[in-house]
């Protein structure tokens, strides 16, 4: 049913059992240096996480902590560990009936270029595949726009509790989960994260709470490496639903997919061999002629949201309208309700011109929390 909530939120205040403090990770096994620090096991990282959501280390101790893992590069199974971790301890899962598009773009959001998730998720939503987003306020390194901002441009409820984004989700086609709602423990480290002031391991993990329990994540990665790592990730997790994980190479490190000679990689859970598989795409071969220049602009979360109004209208077509069928394309396909990308962007583009599109930004806005 709608908005049932499948685990909730706390532990916050909660002893984390165990003998792996920080202090003694950080000593006896990943804090000396990136070439000869060791991994932690999946048990090791998951306690360790545990400690960080509740706050059971001093801000010295944490911070060096994270920067150990970050300088060493995080392996799947730790990763597993700290979304595991997360998951159990902070993340209230409110499912919708359907079963959408996780998008967790990267928290930190942009900051050149605009913010196309909400436009192409309402794209993708008329054209039968929902999705889903989620953010927080904007954290380093970037401090950036992101999914949030432009939601609140547009004068749509964003601080909803998990269940109201779950009904969203069902009533729109799109929805936003808030994460000071749905994963507290995780956003009350946010004053920690400002004083280390560059990206670690919660960076990644946040992007994969999932907390709509959907079966198919879409994010984006700058080298194939990351995604690699990210469906490792989702691969050696003991609690996460993922199915399916597509990953495209996008602006900003934001999952706005870029322009030209286009990488993207997809994992499958039935596959034999759990191996990922990628591939390439020439965006232009697609009908699709964007530069990123066409996309930057001044004021990003009004000029976004701009953007989304006018693009869906019909109003503006062109380039931007382009990248945003482009963009709703990818979750078209990364939701299987297309055989290919090219396909994917066919869909969004009829979306585009019957309306459809834009009603489903109408009844976005007439959401009431």
């Amino acid at each position: 049913m709608s908005g049932d909530r499948a685990s909730t939120a706390g532990g916050g205040d909660a002893e984390v059992e165990g003998e792996w403090t920080l202090l003694r990770l950080l000593t006896e096994v990943c804090g000396s240096g990136p070439k000869t620090a060791d991994d932690m096991t999946y048990e090791q990282a998951g306690e360790a996480f545990a400690r960080v959501l509740v706050g059971d280390a001093d801000p010295e101790t944490l911070g060096a902590f994270l920067l150990a893992n970050r300088w060493k590069e995080s392996t799947p199974e730790e990763l597993a560990g700290f979304v595991d971790a997360m998951r159990e301890r902070s993340v209230a899962v409110a499912e919708p009936d359907a079963d959408p598009v996780d998008c967790g773009g990267n928290y930190d959001g942009k900051q050149k270029t605009a913010v196309l998730g909400v436009a192409s998720g309402l794209v993708a939503a008329a054209a039968g595949t929902p999705v889903v987003a989620h953010s927080g306020p904007s954290l380093p390194a970037k401090y950036g726009t992101t999914y949030g901002d432009v939601l609140d441009e547009l004068g749509v409820p964003t601080d909803l509790e998990p269940e109201r984004s779950a009904a969203m989700v069902d009533e729109v086609g799109f929805g936003f989960y808030a994460q000071s709602q749905f994963n507290s423990l995780v956003h009350e480290r946010r004053p920690a994260r400002k004083s280390i002031g560059v990206r670690t391991s919660i960076n990644t993990v946040e992007t994969l709470a999932n907390p709509a329990n959907a079966s198919v994540h879409f994010g984006s990665f700058y080298h194939l490496s990351y995604a690699e790592r990210i469906a490792g990730t989702v691969r050696e997790s003991r609690e996460l639903p993922n199915e399916r994980v597509v990953m495209a190479q996008g602006m900003e490190g934001y999952d706005d997919v870029r322009p030209g000679t286009t990488r993207f990689a997809v994992w499958d859970a039935d596959r034999s061999d759990g191996e990922i598989v990628d591939d390439e795409i020439e965006t232009a071969a697609l009908g699709v002629e964007f530069e990123r220049e066409d996309l930057e602009v001044d004021d990003l979360p009004a000029d976004s949201a701009r953007i989304t109004e006018r693009v869906l209208s019909g109003e503006r077509d062109g380039p931007v309208a382009d990248a945003v069928a482009l963009n709703a394309g990818f979750r078209i396909y990364a939701g299987g309700d297309a055989d290919s990308v090219g396909a994917g962007v066919e869909l969004a583009r009829d979306a585009l011109a019957d309306g459809s599109a834009e009603a489903r930004l109408d009844a976005l806005r007439a959401f009431e929390a």
